[in-house]
């Protein structure tokens, strides 16, 4: 909770891997942690910029990927 008065409090994401992850290099890490959204970013790249999906936009994604309806990278 943050006030007009300056002092805010962050907490660090806490991201994680699918279990079905085969350390092949081809992940997203997804943060528990964050509410209201949904932190997605590439674990090749922790650093880099990540999306913030709407919990009804990530089970919309992660239908996507098990039907295999995006192309190989």
């Amino acid at each position: 909770y943050s006030n007009n008065g300056g002092a805010c409090v962050e907490a660090a994401a806490e991201w994680r891997t699918s279990s079905y992850s085969d350390n092949g290099g081809q992940c997203v890490e997804v943060a528990t942690n964050a509410s209201h959204t949904i932190p997605v970013r590439d674990s090749k790249n922790p650093t880099g910029p990540h999306l913030r999906l709407t919990p009804t936009a990530f089970t919309t994604f992660v239908t996507s990927v098990q039907r295999e309806e995006f192309g190989a990278a």
